[in-house]
């Protein structure tokens, strides 16, 4: 019975004279994600609402699960369309909704209303009262429950009047694209996905890059990123995922370098190429999914002495969680099982039997002093022969 659904946002709606700008920018992400299903959809905005019109036949289910993987969407409503707004249309279509909706009709409701349509000759308040009335003599086994009631019975009186009784959660946040760009260090772990997840919610784009060791990493290594930058793509839109041969790199500072280092030193050289490659793409800053004291490469001395090499800035959504936290969030968002898959990333294969966990700065730049004659040129090659995978769930 459904061809038209309301969309609703909420933080979007304190923005002020600039609201405009985010409700263009949701409803540029719906029709991408709607774009992806069978089906014709036209989207439009009105007064705070976004409506979605499906042009004939689709799937409803795929359609309400690409609408609240958007982000910036707070609830999706499927809803009847009302053409005639006039009153005895209006509580007529109503109780058909009803009617039609819910085929045992013991349980109690309450009718909440908004009009828009300020020419409407009745207010909200009157809205609510007379069809509760309405519904209660058409139905007499039903009964009303304004403070805890099972069932909500929306009617809205715009332009058209619609009516509506479920409602689907959505994604909340930001709409993509409403706050720039910015590159994810992606590994195979729990923690980087959920991490990009985090920072696009906030209506930021994500790229990402992933540091491959061939041959101490497989190809299915590598291709479990790839299936988790997938899966992070049906909340981020496309994602650029740039994978870089990270082995000579390794490999020298292992030869180099005091072992109970090479962790903070390594991680030093994914977040200049990270750095690198995220100016060369407009990003605005680097996401990690860090948190504080986890592992030895994530003390509060390990992190400034890999902050120490980056210019931009390095986003740590998940710097105050503990490790059920993420798991949890990884679950709800679909990496968990993938991220568990035992396929090792570059970062497992070379980790000192004691790194040090309170490395000084100064200590690891003299260290780094040893690569000077090779590691530039190393850094450039590995920028050189970048690959890029086009990615999107």
């Amino acid at each position: 019975m459904y061809q038209a659904f309301l969309v609703k946002y909420a933080e979007i709606g304190i923005k002020g004279k600039n609201r405009y700008k985010f409700e263009n920018a949701l409803c540029s992400q719906i029709r991408h994600r709607l774009a992806k299903i069978e089906g014709e959809f036209e989207v439009t905005r009105e007064q705070g609402r976004i409506f979605v019109e499906a042009k004939g036949d689709f799937d409803f289910e795929d359609a309400i699960e690409a609408m609240s993987r958007v982000f910036g969407v707070s609830a999706i409503s499927p809803v009847q369309m009302i053409e005639d707004k006039s009153w005895d249309n209006l509580v007529k279509e109503v109780g058909d909704f009803v009617e039609a909706q819910y085929e045992k009709r013991d349980f109690t409701f309450k009718v909440k209303s908004r009009r828009s349509d300020k020419h409407y000759p009745l207010t909200s308040p009157e809205i609510c009262v007379e069809i509760g009335g309405c519904l209660l003599e058409r139905f007499p086994e039903l009964s009303v429950d304004v403070h805890n009631p099972d069932v909500f019975i929306w009617v809205e009186v715009r332009e058209k009047a619609y009516v509506y009784s479920k409602v689907y959660t959505g994604a909340c946040g930001m709409p993509l694209g409403t706050n720039g760009k910015a590159m994810l260090l992606l590994s195979g772990g729990i923690d980087s996905p959920v991490a990009g997840y985090m920072i696009a919610k906030r209506g930021v784009f994500i790229d990402a890059v992933y540091f491959h060791a061939p041959p101490y990493t497989s190809e299915r290594a590598k291709q479990k990123v790839v299936d988790l930058a997938k899966l992070i793509s049906r909340y981020t839109g496309p994602i650029r995922l740039h994978v870089v041969n990270f082995t000579d790199i390794q490999m020298y500072i292992y030869e180099q370098c005091p072992h109970e280092e090479l962790t903070i030193i390594m991680r030093r050289y994914m977040m200049r190429i990270a750095q690198t490659l995220a100016k060369e793409n407009d990003c605005l800053g680097l996401i990690t999914g860090e948190s504080i004291g986890q592992v030895a490469s994530q003390t509060m001395h390990s992190l400034a002495a890999t902050n120490d090499v980056c210019e931009l800035p390095v986003y740590r959504p998940l710097i105050g969680f503990d490790k059920q936290d993420i798991v949890s969030f990884s679950e709800k968002i679909g990496t968990y099982e993938t991220s568990i898959q035992p396929f090792e990333d570059c970062c497992t294969i070379f980790v000192a039997k004691h790194p040090v966990t309170r490395p000084e700065i100064k200590i690891i730049r003299r260290s780094e002093e040893k690569l000077s004659e090779k590691i530039d040129e190393m850094v450039q090659e590995a920028l050189n022969t970048i690959e890029i995978i086009e990615v999107d769930g």
